[in-house]
């Protein structure tokens, strides 16, 4: 059975509820979850995994959460290689730029995409849930 880590940041509660979403997309698709606030786990654990979704709100001027998430997204970086990867994560402002540009430093990094990140404006509509379970899905490999 495949592993996959889903690991995520939140502030409140937003991309927490989409993380737990994409990990009843990978249960259905018949993987194993591990659903991991960044806060308990660390990067050679989730990178031991089959596949990885990171999940993280737009924070700032549209970046990453700076003091636990991108620490620990800097550190995972170096294992990206062609590891299975997802995206996700709230914003409540701007035009979903840090996304864009988070996906572009996975595929630099030689990180395989599953499918477009998944982003919701504020708390996740019934449309963004179903779409990170589905993203939860394609990363177990249906």
């Amino acid at each position: 059975m495949s592993k996959i880590a889903v690991v995520y940041w939140s502030g409140t509660g937003n991309t927490q509820a989409m993380a737990e979403a994409v990990a009843e997309g990978v249960q259905k698709a018949g993987a194993q979850a591990l659903l991991l606030p960044v806060s308990e786990t660390d990067a050679a654990s989730v990178l031991a995994c089959d596949a990885v979704a990171f999940g993280c709100p737009a924070m700032g001027a549209e970046v990453l959460e700076e003091s636990e998430f991108e620490p620990f997204f800097e550190q995972a970086e170096a294992g990206l290689s062609g590891k299975k990867t997802a995206l996700f994560g709230s914003y409540g402002w701007g035009d979903g730029q840090w996304m864009r540009d988070w996906a572009d430093r996975v595929a630099a990094d030689g990180g395989v995409l599953v499918s477009e990140p998944v982003t919701a404006n504020e708390a996740p509509d019934d449309d963004a849930l179903e779409a990170c379970r589905a993203l939860g899905g394609r990363l177990a490999g249906v």
